[in-house]
């Protein structure tokens, strides 16, 4: 199984308003920039949507270490989280609606695909592949802005 490392995030100015996400693949000495956003949005929908976009260029199943700054993400899928609204008909532990459960719907299908291994990175901080995952987000949701 290949292994392949992503770096990804999101960016929200206004939380809900325009929004982008950037991510980064990396596999051996290859490296692919994605990005993409929304004009009307929020902080976790776009940092979900870096996730899943940078998942669904994978071609077959793949080992993936990801790397993330939001602990939304990442503890929702290391803790189970996710799985535990969807198996209660996306509801939390309260009882409240889980948000965004199209997008964990989807996120939860790629990792049932991938083997995904993932790690928290302090966000603004001095990783470089999670800095130019936020350039590129920022620059996505600057795209929307009048």
């Amino acid at each position: 199984m290949k292994t392949v490392t992503i770096y990804t995030d999101g960016a929200c100015s206004g939380n809900p308003g325009p929004g982008g996400w950037g991510a980064i693949l990396m596999y051996g000495r290859h490296k692919k920039e994605l990005s993409g956003g929304e004009a009307q949005t929020t902080n976790n929908r776009m940092e979900l949507s870096g996730v899943i976009a940078a998942l669904e260029q994978l071609k077959e199943p793949c080992l993936v270490e990801l790397y993330s700054d939001s602990k939304y993400v990442i503890d929702a899928l290391e803790k189970g989280w996710a799985k535990s609204w969807q198996a209660k008909g996306w509801r939390k532990a309260d009882k409240k609606p889980a948000l965004n459960p199209d997008l964990w719907e989807r996120l939860l299908e790629l990792c049932d695909t991938h083997t995904v291994r993932c790690h928290w990175v302090k966000g603004h901080a001095e990783n470089e592949y999670n800095n130019r995952c936020d350039e590129l987000a920022v620059m996505e949701s600057m795209k929307f802005k009048e």
